[in-house]
């Protein structure tokens, strides 16, 4: 009789235990969720200020893009122009020697 009685205890003990276990483990599984939901938040808030900053290097990059052409365009000028000016000297110059 001692006996059948040291199982129901023990019975007793261990179905608290998987209670308590259960319990432990739901807690776990609520703070998991409620982690992963604010990763969630951080990472909507990173994609949407990436996004924010890939419009501003679109707007440097043509930027950038509109100070080189305009620049080719001048040194282009210049070099021409300067050309123009040596080989118009030098032209000036065998005329002059030709008379």
């Amino acid at each position: 009789m001692c006996i059948d009685c040291i199982n129901t205890v023990f019975q007793s003990i261990v179905y608290i235990l998987a209670i308590i276990l259960l319990i432990v483990l739901i807690a776990f599984v609520i703070k998991g969720i409620k982690t992963l939901a604010k990763m969630n938040q951080i990472i909507e808030d990173l994609e949407a200020k990436s996004q924010k900053l890939d419009g501003v290097f679109t707007i440097v990059d043509r930027t950038t893009h509109v100070m080189n052409s305009v620049s080719d365009k001048a040194i282009t000028f210049v070099t021409a122009w300067l050309t123009e000016l040596f080989t118009h000297n030098k032209k000036k110059k065998e005329e002059d020697l030709n008379e």
